[in-house]
């Protein structure tokens, strides 16, 4: 159902095709059918993986419906659906890389929907996203419904409404238009300051993960040891090993995000009354998770103060390209607008961060671990702010140069006062054949002069002469 092998549209500088079966279909049937499609096809992978966890390891007092209630809140989980745990409390720390999986699904569902839908016009793909969109909540709603359980977990049914709406709003939106031309052409259709603001946004995030992922993974590597204690400690065997691996790896875009956080200085939390930040860090005791074996425990400083310097630079330098970006992207701008576009690219980088720092952390229960990762709201403004100046400047100066170079090409260079006669091919000045002088045309050659004498009986002057007069002008007598 959602393969590429029907196309039944006809895109711009392309052929017709044949159309694909069920393109007679209302939009609003054809979205229902992916948005079940990618549901079911999600649900089924976790749920295989759950009974396999349920085979492997004990599971005293947990029958099959108990599976499949775990396997549904694990769907939802991977929607960002938080839940209650009894006696627990609330739980919101969530892995961001179970997004991956109907992030994947939802974006093959929305190209699926253009193709079968037979959308041609890029304005109207958000209608084909709100098709895969509604069903598809709707559908969360009522698996948020079905797996509550007063004796497993409970989830947010709002939550269950908002998350899977906006996550395919915007990932089946985005595979729609990229079904209807490549990124280059849609990129290519913004306006020019949207555009430039877009590319360099981009460019200082891709440099604020880059950092981010780098320091999360050396961070680790100082801590290997601590971390193959705690993994040896838990015993996993061999299927609740890989089962804790795939937990992992699904927690790293959260260990990213901290590390983002950690660079722009107010850093994170694990608890409450806890900080880490590159100038120093107080931890207390840490539940038994390999990957929490990276973060330094106790009251110290949590990096040499060389290294903290160096981390801390990194959100100018982030800046700085996005800012460089930005003017290189735009046409030469007004000296005082090249500013004000880097800032706003800051700005945008620290709303992006924000969010993702928001949903990078929650809480593990309502007791000590209440508190747990970044601050969203002070992300985005320290974020906002050292992007955006260090963006704002580099644009500045960029755009700066540019209008300089402009300027100059439009001057152009100075005529040469000697270059007002025109010489003869092969003897400029200078040149050894005339020794220095300038070999001038006659332009009154061939012409008769006022006087009614014939051209033929001139007498030829020699060709570095002057005429003696002009035509017109009397002789003196003398």
């Amino acid at each position: 159902m959602l393969t590429r092998s029907v196309a039944g549209l006809r895109r711009p500088g392309g052929d017709a095709r044949p159309a694909p079966p069920g393109a007679d279909r209302p939009l609003v049937v054809t979205g229902a059918i992916a948005a079940c499609a990618a549901a079911g096809t999600g649900l089924a992978v976790l749920t295989l993986l759950t009974l396999i966890g349920w085979i492997a390891a004990p599971h005293a007092g947990l029958g099959l419906t108990g599976v499949l209630r775990t396997a549904a809140l694990l769907w939802l989980i991977g929607h960002h659906v938080g839940f209650t745990l009894p006696g627990t409390g609330r739980i919101g720390m969530l892995p961001l890389g179970l997004v991956l999986l109907p992030g994947a699904l939802l974006w093959r569902a929305g190209r699926w929907v253009v193709r079968a839908g037979r959308v041609s016009r890029l304005r109207h793909v958000g209608y084909a996203a709100v098709a895969l969109a509604v069903p598809y909540a709707m559908a969360a709603a009522a698996l948020a419904l079905a797996a509550s359980s007063s004796s497993l977990a409970t989830p947010s049914v709002p939550e269950a409404v908002v998350c899977p709406f906006l996550l395919a709003l915007t990932a089946g939106g985005l595979g729609g238009a990229r079904e209807i031309a490549p990124w280059s052409r849609l990129i290519g259709l913004l306006p020019d300051r949207l555009r430039s603001l877009t590319v360099g946004t981009a460019g200082s995030l891709a440099v604020l993960t880059a950092a981010g992922a780098v320091l999360a993974g050396g961070s680790l590597a100082v801590h290997l040891a601590d971390f193959r204690s705690v993994d040896q400690a838990l015993a996993p065997g061999a299927v609740g090993a890989v089962l804790l691996l795939l937990a992992q790896l699904a927690y790293v875009p959260n260990a990213i995000a901290w590390a983002v956080s950690f660079t722009l200085g107010p850093g994170f939390a694990f608890g409450t009354g806890t900080v880490i930040a590159p100038t120093g860090s107080a931890l207390g005791s840490l539940p038994a998770f390999p990957m929490l074996a990276a973060l330094p425990s106790g009251a110290h400083s949590a990096a040499p103060p060389l290294l903290s310097v160096f981390v801390l630079a990194v959100p100018y330098a982030a800046g700085a390209f996005g800012g460089l970006l930005v003017a290189r992207t735009a046409r030469v701008l007004a000296l005082e607008a090249a500013p004000l576009c880097g800032f706003a690219c800051g700005t945008l980088a620290g709303c992006v961060l924000g969010v993702l720092a928001a949903f990078a952390g929650g809480p593990l229960g309502d007791g000590r671990l209440a508190a747990v990762g970044p601050s969203g709201w002070q992300v985005g403004v320290v974020a906002s702010l050292e992007v955006g100046v260090a963006a704002a400047v580099t644009a500045g100066l960029t755009n700066w140069r540019r209008l300089r170079a402009a300027a100059g090409r439009a001057a152009g260079p100075a005529p040469h006062p000697r270059a007002a006669g025109t010489a003869l091919p092969g003897h400029g000045p200078g040149d050894a054949a005339d020794d220095g002088h300038m070999i001038y045309l006659d332009p009154w050659a061939g012409t008769a002069d006022e006087d009614g004498t014939d051209p033929g009986e001139r007498v030829p002057r020699a060709p570095s002469s002057l005429p003696s007069s002009l035509p017109g002008q009397r002789e003196s007598p003398g």
